[in-house]
């Protein structure tokens, strides 16, 4: 912990502003930040399923309702689904 509390100094020590913003952001956040990192749970999935929302609704702007949209959804969905379950062949 006292090694990212090291890197956050660093960041803030830089001079350049979005770099010491960042540096700020984790500072008021560092118990989130140690937690993300000590925890072995992530939010990636729903992360994932968001961005497709979020696509999706810019793709369709304006000219579907959301039935359709929420059709597209979990048709990708489904689509990420079959996808991730299929066994990976190692190279070689």
């Amino acid at each position: 912990m006292t090694d990212t509390i090291g890197v956050v100094v660093d960041l803030a020590n830089t001079g350049l502003a979005p770099l010491t913003g960042l540096a700020g952001a984790l500072r008021e956040d560092r118990h989130a930040v140690a937690q993300g990192i000590a925890t072995p749970y992530n939010s990636g999935v729903n992360e994932g399923r968001i961005t497709d929302v979020k696509l999706q609704k810019r793709l369709m702007a304006g000219r579907a309702s959301v039935p359709l949209l929420r059709h597209r959804v979990v048709l990708i969905a489904n689509l990420r689904r079959r996808y991730t379950d299929r066994p990976t062949m190692s190279p070689g």
